[in-house]
């Protein structure tokens, strides 16, 4: 099962046409995954946290602002309760886990699968972003590489660029600000050719810096999702480009 890093957008992302054509025709070519587990940009916890596997639990609307029916949107797959056994054996004795029995999904882990997976039938688990250091986050995806034999689909959802207190023009179609376009650039040539190292030191070799990224949570399941492929420094298959609001939707999927 390949591995997935998406920029998953605030909910209105869904009223975009292109977006959604993207994510479908991307979830069609995917071998259909025996469970998914997802790590999000809004769940930052530690240690390591394994969410709610019960199917009945609320998902956590963590965003306000938006008309009402973005939080009337119901998004309820089984649960994973084999997936999250197997998540806590992998770890290792001097990483403990925790799990949080009232926390299910945030609108980084529903809102793409809503579009990818509609009819809510694989089961799907959320874990935590124990960190935000991309090489303990690159150890915490290799960890989980096994699932991958099993049929599971990792998912790192972020999003490429995501400077909001930068924007000028919030409108989805607007012209991207050139710290947006110079990151996203820089981002797409590291990928190209599998330069993890520079990767790993955005902060500091990435133009665009920091206005790409003020707060480094929304790049960091990159990271998780490299070190769950085959070879963090392999040349991802780079699936959606382009920019929504001015930020950069980037997204790759790794063998």
């Amino acid at each position: 099962m390949p591995t997935v890093f998406l920029s998953h957008g605030a909910p209105p992302l869904v009223d975009d046409a292109l977006w959604v054509s993207q994510l479908t025709a991307w979830s069609g070519e995917l071998p259909t995954p025996s469970a998914i587990l997802i790590v999000s940009a809004h769940w930052e916890a530690a240690p390591l946290t394994i969410g709610s596997t019960d199917a009945n639990t609320p998902l956590t609307h963590d965003f306000w602002g938006f008309p009402a029916r973005y939080s009337d949107v119901t998004y309820a797959p089984p649960g994973a309760g084999g997936l999250a056994s197997e998540v806590e054996a992998l770890m290792p004795d001097s990483e403990p886990v925790r799990h949080d029995a009232d926390r299910r999904l945030d609108h980084g882990a529903y809102v793409p699968l809503t579009v990818m997976y509609p009819h809510a039938a694989i089961p799907v688990l959320q874990i935590s972003l124990p960190t935000l250091d991309p090489e303990r986050l690159l150890s915490l995806g290799e960890r989980l590489r096994p699932l991958r034999q099993n049929g599971v689909l990792i998912i790192g959802s972020g999003f490429t660029t995501h400077g909001l207190p930068f924007l000028t023009d919030p409108s989805p179609g607007a012209e991207p600000p050139g710290w947006s376009v110079d990151f996203d650039h820089w981002t797409r040539e590291r990928l190209a050719v599998g330069d993890v190292d520079s990767l790993i030191d955005f902060r500091t070799r990435a133009p665009g810096m920091p206005y790409a990224h003020p707060t480094i949570e929304h790049f960091s399941p990159l990271f998780v999702a490299l070190g769950a492929s085959g070879d963090p420094g392999q040349r991802p298959k780079q699936v959606i480009d382009g920019y929504w609001m001015g930020l950069a939707k980037r997204s790759i999927e790794l063998s």
